[in-house]
């Protein structure tokens, strides 16, 4: 893991300062406070930060709405969002170090100049739709079938493998309306309310 991290941070390096290069925005270091990270640093940090949480955001909608638990980390440990900077960290090369080079760049350093970039690039890239296929991918390995295609409506059962789920498995009439199991309990009588 160590040589892994040290990789990583020599790769993110590599790419701030071939973006500085190719934006002509001065480079130092990345300077960023915790609790204060849109106040710490000069403009290219401060947009990076607002970048980044942009990025954050949106892959913590992707992790939460595959079902998947932001906390259960594979590089990042010990806090509730591990997941979400893993799957974060795959992007910020593609995403939001490009995206705030580009608006210091143009002196555009606003926070609001960066978080509606940033919603903009990921709207015309698709951007949720691809950490959405990368998340299936990392967690369910490599799959020849659209993602989209994929029935993941499955419950797990105790002689081996699966069966489909929506379905009524108790052994009773089928319940099945528009394609889900209903499950109906008691009629309850209704008591008229004196409001």
């Amino acid at each position: 893991m160590q040589q892994l991290r040290g990789k990583e941070g020599g790769r993110v390096k590599r790419i701030y300062r071939a973006e500085s290069k190719r934006s002509g925005v001065p480079w130092a270091k990345r300077s960023y406070r915790p609790g204060e990270a849109f106040e710490a640093g000069d403009d290219i940090n401060r947009a990076l930060s607002a970048a980044h949480a942009c990025l954050y955001a949106a892959c913590h909608a992707a992790v939460v709405g595959v079902g998947a638990s932001p906390a259960l980390g594979f590089v990042h440990t010990g806090g509730a969002l591990s997941f979400v900077l893993d799957i974060a960290d795959l992007y910020k090369a593609d995403y939001s170090i490009p995206i705030a080079f580009d608006l210091v760049a143009q002196e555009m350093v606003e926070e609001d100049d960066v978080r509606l970039a940033t919603r903009d690039h990921f709207r015309e890239t698709r951007f949720m739709k691809r950490v959405v296929d990368d998340i299936f991918d990392l967690i369910m390995g490599d799959s020849s079938e659209p993602q989209d295609q994929l029935d993941r409506n499955l419950l797990w059962e105790d002689v081996g493998g699966t069966v489909a789920g929506g379905m009524n498995w108790s052994g009773f009439e089928e319940l099945n309306v528009h394609g889900y199991a209903t499950v109906t309990g008691p009629d309850i009588p209704e008591y008229p309310v004196d409001w």
